[in-house]
């Protein structure tokens, strides 16, 4: 037998910090920060000398992170807000919904309509709407105002509704 041969383990197995860093393609550091900001999700053993053995839930766990972070391009606490509301299984099978509208005939949910339909009716104009420059990248700044906008008002019914 060769020491070069290297040994599968199996799906079940705990997976070393080195391990599973390789596995996810991350560095170590990355998983250690992930495991302070996501206690939830990565909660891997601790040994008695220290060192930290993934569960196969950690690693799903790490997975969504990763696929939330790196692949949907979130921050780490909108991922950890989206893991909180939605779950693992719901990342790492694609049915968790970013941005979730808000159930119909709320103010939120009226606004966001409104959003939906200014962009669309920008988009797919031949000429700019009234009030409007003409050229794409004047129509795109026109389109951005009017969406600041309606976000500072859905932020503030959001807050409104919280309290």
């Amino acid at each position: 037998m060769s020491a070069a041969r290297k040994i599968e383990k199996s799906a079940d197995a705990y997976r070393s910090i080195g391990e599973a860093a390789k596995e996810l393609g991350l560095p170590t550091h990355v998983l250690r920060y992930w495991e302070t900001r996501f206690p939830r999700q990565v909660k891997p053993v601790k040994r008695p000398d220290g060192r930290r053995l993934f569960r196969p839930v950690d690693l799903e766990g790490l997975r969504a992170i990763q696929t939330l972070v790196h692949k949907r391009g979130m921050t780490l606490k909108g991922a950890k807000s989206l893991l909180a509301e939605q779950g693992v299984e719901a990342v790492l099978s694609g049915e968790a919904r970013v941005g979730a509208d808000e159930p119909a005939g709320s103010a939120v949910h009226a606004m966001q309509e409104k959003v939906r339909e200014a962009f669309d009716a920008e988009m797919s104009a031949d000429k700019p709407a009234a009030g409007h420059a003409t050229g794409s990248p004047e129509r795109l700044r026109g389109v951005l105002a009017e969406m600041t906008d309606l976000k500072a008002r859905l932020d503030a019914v959001r807050e409104q509704k919280a309290a």
